[in-house]
Parts: C-alpha cells; sequence; structure tokens
C-alpha cells in the first residue's frame, strides 16, 4: 500500500553557491536537511573557494534570481526565507522586494566578507542593505564586522554588544541578533528586539575548522522558525545545533574546513 507523506515544513535559501559545500547554498540546505525542513534555493551568486579563500565569484543576472524566487513562491510556496551572499545592489533590491511581500519569517544573514577576509559585497550594496533589506528582516543576524560595515559602532567587548544591537535595531529589522563569538573570553550573542534583551553564551571549542557558521545558524533559525518555533526560543535552538557542529568541524584541504551539519547523525 502506497503511502502518501505530508510535506515537512518548506524553507528557502536565497544565497550564494560554495564550490568547497561549507558555507552558502550547500551548508543552508545541509542544516535543513539535519534540522527536518524542506529546503529549497535561489543562486544569487556563484563562487569559486575552498578551505583557503574565496578565488572569485560572479553574479547571477537580476532576471535569474527573480526568476527562481518566482518559480518556487508560484508554485511550492514557503514557511520561512534565509538570506546570505547577495553580492549587488540590484540583487539586494530584489531579495528586499520579495521579503516585504512575504509573509513568511525572513533571516536576514548580511554577509559582507568571508571567514578568510574576502570581500563578498560591492561597496554600494551595503546601503541597500541597510535601506531596503534590514527593514524587510525578521531576524538580522550580523557579525562583528557587519555591524561595523552596517553602522560604524566597532564593538571591542561584551560590554558594547547592547549599543550594537541597537544600531542595527534602528535600521528597521524586528528582531537582531549580534553575533559576539569573535570577542575574547567566552562567546556571547546578544538577541534584541528593541525592549527584550536575550543573551546565549555557549563554550568555547578550540577548533579551527568553522566555516560556514553564519550560514549555518541563520540557516538553522530560520529552520526553527518554519517548523513553529518563535524567535527566542528559535535562537536557542538554532545556537545549540551550530555549537554542536562547530565541536564537530573537521579538517579539509589545506586550510579552515567546515562545520559539521551532519554531527547530530553521526554519533
Amino acid at each position: 500500500m502506497t503511502r502518501t507523506a505530508s510535506a515537512p515544513p518548506l524553507v528557502l535559501t536565497i544565497a550564494g553557491s560554495d564550490s568547497g559545500g561549507g558555507a552558502g547554498i550547500q551548508a543552508d540546505l545541509k542544516t535543513m536537511l539535519a534540522l527536518g525542513v524542506h529546503g529549497m534555493s535561489v543562486v544569487a551568486a556563484v563562487t569559486a573557494q575552498n578551505s583557503l579563500g574565496v578565488q572569485g565569484y560572479w553574479e547571477l543576472p537580476p532576471e535569474a534570481v527573480r526568476a527562481q524566487i518566482d518559480s518556487v513562491l508560484s508554485d511550492i510556496g514557503v514557511h520561512a526565507i534565509k538570506t546570505g551572499m547577495l553580492a549587488s545592489s540590484a540583487l539586494v533590491e530584489i531579495v528586499a522586494e520579495t521579503l516585504a511581500a512575504s509573509d513568511a519569517p525572513a533571516v536576514v544573514d548580511p554577509v559582507g566578507v568571508s571567514k578568510h577576509g574576502d570581500s563578498l559585497l560591492a561597496p554600494e550594496a551595503v546601503d541597500a542593505v541597510r535601506s531596503a533589506l534590514l527593514p524587510a528582516a525578521t531576524v538580522v543576524t550580523p557579525n562583528l564586522y557587519e555591524v561595523e560595515q552596517l553602522t560604524g559602532v566597532k564593538v571591542v567587548d561584551e560590554s558594547g554588544l547592547r549599543e550594537a544591537a541597537e544600531a542595527v535595531k534602528a535600521l528597521g529589522p524586528a528582531w537582531v541578533l549580534i553575533k559576539g563569538g569573535h570577542l575574547p573570553g567566552e562567546p556571547a550573542d546578544l538577541l534584541f528586539d528593541g525592549e527584550r534583551e536575550h543573551r546565549f553564551t555557549a563554550p568555547r571549542h578550540d577548533n579551527r575548522h568553522t566555516h560556514g557558521t553564519g550560514c549555518t545558524l541563520a540557516s538553522a533559525i530560520a529552520s526553527h522558525l518554519a517548523l513553529g518555533d518563535d524567535v527566542p526560543a528559535a535562537v536557542a535552538r538554532a545556537k545549540e545545533y551550530v555549537t554542536g557542529a562547530i565541536a564537530a568541524g573537521f579538517p579539509l584541504g589545506a586550510g579552515i574546513g567546515p562545520v559539521d551539519h551532519a554531527w547530530r547523525h553521526r554519533g
């Protein structure tokens, strides 16, 4: 007898492809599978990258990005959207329009630079991220470099996280998650909605293989929002998943290896 299964929650990533498989759309789809949702993808840019860095990137034409979005949303629908590398002003604006027109929660990872320090966002696109993309976000997840790029606020210790959160919140997202993992001491992230503040800490693992952490965290938050969690619960569960993935990160090539998206299944 044939069993008819219902579809799991649907999550769409709009981001760049990572040829090395550790970050970008590849990390997003692995995260979504691990967390029990159906991942769909819109490729906004293609990168040539490996464990040593990003050797080059090529954004897709705006009409190709718009067509991918329209194909997925017109037929399949979505329960949450995650955005990553968008590369140019034109692509940022297309994606911002999509988020503003959708009822689905949107997690925006405002990707500006790679783990190796390679720029992944055209300088003129930063204004479009500020003015169009962030106001359409349910949650925005900048690291400290991206906070400085977007607001000019430079965080040097944990006491500066609240100022950073307020500065990003002023740009219009519903929630801000400031990622403080690059600070000395115990890693601490701050989630803020303009009034309420939630602090998340995790053990610091002595593991250099952390490629893809930002993509993985944002995708995990989007997955848990699609599964029905509210924002603080989604962030807490996403943090738990990412912390385990970092602990299990493995060497790959001659540089920085990826986190292990399948860590819960390898036991």
